[in-house]
């Protein structure tokens, strides 16, 4: 069973920083592609980090460019989502998932693990 455990997050004011980590198992870590979700109220979710380890790829959306980065720690077999400059449109849960493909997903289907979620609260 795929275990992917979130961890950071909580409340900043604009123009913060937080980092979100995710612990996965090594297989998990290793071979499948990893992303970070977020889901604001009222809204879809979507991709707004994705990375496939194995192959060095990653992917980010437009609007998380030059703010936010993705990195992995080998040993620990840990994800983790580094955020600055935070606004309050930041505000949402983010997610952990993971997908068997071999190609950075961006599609929610084609994640089949996910995280519990963590809240990311951004005020102005």
């Amino acid at each position: 069973q795929v275990q992917l455990v979130e961890s950071g997050g909580g409340s900043v004011q604009a123009g913060g920083s937080l980092r979100l980590s995710c612990a996965a198992s090594e297989r998990v870590f290793r071979t499948y592609g990893l992303g970070w979700f977020r889901q604001a109220p009222g809204k879809e979710r979507e991709l707004v980090v994705g990375i496939m380890w194995s192959r060095g790829n990653t992917y980010y959306a437009d609007s998380v460019k030059g703010r936010f980065t993705i990195s992995t720690n080998n040993a620990k077999n840990t994800l983790y989502l580094q955020m600055n400059s935070l606004k309050p449109e930041d505000t949402a849960v983010y997610y952990c998932a993971a997908s068997p493909s071999s190609t950075i997903g961006t599609l929610i289907s084609q994640y089949d693990y996910w995280g519990q979620g963590t809240q990311v609260t951004v005020s102005s």
